[in-house]
């Protein structure tokens, strides 16, 4: 299967609200393109396989939280696809919490205003800290969530670490 790319920015409709939104004034939006893709094959294997990506090719962002003193922490880990964010050591002394885990589907839908299976680091939460491995910022052209499952963002990685508040954590996957 091919895919046909258009400037993001030129896509609204193929994207999540929060993405377009904060794509308007993002500085690299311009370099940010959006291609369709079957819904069915929003899960990164299936669409690396369906589309000829390799798994290096693409980050997943994966929505974590943990609690202390009452008070609930989150942040999105964006790695690299064929790693796995470390969340029962690094996110969790990141976040300073002594029980870290992925934040419940529904809720993790309901608070970015994302699609389950299309989460981003692009248009996240205010507040929301967006932990990011720097393998990331290696990755030439980066396929990423577009919110939505029927379609991807594809951007250079390096693009990745200039997202508001992007921290560039060492050792975030393994």
């Amino acid at each position: 299967m091919s895919l046909s790319y258009v400037s993001a920015l030129d896509a609204p409709d193929l994207l999540a609200d929060p993405v377009a939104k904060a794509l308007e004034s993002w500085p690299h939006a311009g370099d940010v393109r959006v291609a369709g893709i079957d819904p069915e094959l929003a899960d990164t294997a299936a669409m690396s396989e369906a589309y000829g990506f390799a798994m290096e090719q693409s980050a997943n962002c994966v929505v974590v939280s943990g609690k202390r003193a009452g008070e609930e922490r989150l942040a999105a880990c964006l790695v690299r696809a064929d790693t796995r964010a470390d969340v029962n050591n690094v996110v969790k002394r990141l976040l300073d919490v002594r029980k870290c885990s992925f934040h419940p589907m529904e809720r993790a839908v309901e608070e970015t205003g994302m699609e389950y299976g299309g989460i981003t680091p692009v248009g996240l939460p205010d507040g929301w800290r967006l932990l990011v491995d720097p393998r990331v910022l290696e990755i030439d052209e980066a396929v990423i969530g577009s919110g939505v499952r029927r379609s991807k963002l594809f951007l250079p990685g390096r693009l990745l670490g200039e997202l508001p508040g992007a921290e560039v954590i060492e050792d975030l996957a393994n």
